[in-house]
């Protein structure tokens, strides 16, 4: 699926006719952007054609999973960004959904919490290309606003690329938001429920951030080098709008870094609270054992089978002997408990 949109001089057109592109390109005062989603290999071909892109930068653009970069050619750039969301697929925190047997009990795979979709750009000083597997709802935003009229997106590619690249960065804050809620939701089931399935949890999500952060990090790099070059696309005074979403990148990096510390912290409280379970358990054991025992060596002395025992022939003996069990007993948990062991 492509959508091809083309402003000259202030007037926005929608054209089906890709194998016209090279003519508008031409003209002066035109700005060009191509979206492609899911790029056939007709659609491929020509960015080839009519843009004339170096085939290793078209391999790039449309392989999923590349790191973020950016590549200079000449006459053009090769961005490569993510966008990121909230997958409403999966259920943090859900009892429901970690009893045994349930959709996520027996199995232990991890179902990601954070959607990440690849986004290439070309660059140039007059058009901008995207192109991305799946739908991007920050391309189709920027392209809305962009042919608002007296937008404040404008008609120059550098102030289009700041205006994508800052919503895509806007919403990673709104999925540091929900990051925070998933944490103090699993802060809960720790402290307040203390539910198994937590640690599970936890290592999920520390996966997913290490997963952000190895997108985040090098875009913020990608925007660095950006920034100290003095690039042909950007005209004199916009550099200072990819400054602020650098900026924001950094904010996001701190972020997520931070959040990563919170669940090292909370995976070690919840094992701090499991051994103490586990402590108090082998402890109650422990003080029953010393009951018990007590009572067995009052057993053992009265079950020996001398022919000779003064309390043999006793009437009260059998009832002497467990009263002395429990009064043992129960002092000794007197005494445990009056020591706070118990």
């Amino acid at each position: 699926m492509h959508t091809l949109h083309i402003c000259q001089s202030g007037v926005f057109s929608a054209i089906n006719d890709l194998e016209a592109i090279s003519e508008h390109l031409k003209e002066p005062g035109t700005v060009v952007w191509l979206d492609l989603e899911a790029p056939d290999e007709r659609e491929v071909a020509l960015l080839c054609e009519e843009f004339g892109f170096h085939p290793l930068a078209i391999e790039d653009a449309v392989r999923d999973h590349e790191r973020p970069k950016v590549d200079a050619y000449e006459g053009y750039y090769l961005f490569i960004f993510y966008s990121a969301g909230y997958n409403s697929d999966a259920h943090l925190g859900d009892p429901a959904q970690h009893q045994t047997g349930g959709p996520r009990g027996e199995a232990a795979s991890h179902e990601p919490q954070i959607d990440l979709r690849q986004l290439s750009l070309f660059i140039g000083k007059n058009f901008i290309v995207t192109i991305h597997r799946r739908s991007i709802k920050q391309v189709a935003a920027t392209i809305a606003r962009w042919q608002v009229p007296g937008s404040p997106v404008g008609h120059t590619v550098g102030v289009i690329l700041h205006s994508l690249l800052d919503a895509i960065v806007d919403d990673y804050f709104t999925l540091m938001d929900q990051i925070v809620d998933w944490i103090e939701e699993l802060e809960d089931i720790i402290f307040s429920r203390f539910r198994q399935g937590a640690i599970e949890e936890i290592f999920g999500l520390k996966k997913d951030l290490l997963l952000l952060r190895r997108v985040v990090a090098p875009e913020r790099d990608v925007l660095n080098v950006l920034l100290r070059q003095e690039a042909q696309v950007f005209k004199p005074g916009e550099l200072i709008y990819m400054q602020d979403v650098y900026d924001h990148l950094v904010r996001v990096t701190d972020s997520v870094d931070t959040y990563r510390d919170l669940l090292s912290s909370a995976l070690d409280s919840y094992l701090s609270l499991q051994s103490n379970q586990l402590n108090q358990l082998v402890k109650t054991l422990t003080l029953s054992s010393i009951i018990l025992m007590a009572c067995a060596l009052i057993a053992g002395i009265y079950g020996m089978n001398f022919a000779y025992m003064p309390e043999l022939a006793w009437p009260w003996g059998y009832p002497f002997a467990l009263g002395l069990m429990l009064v043992t007993g129960g002092g000794l948990a007197l005494i445990f408990r009056s020591r706070k062991w118990w």
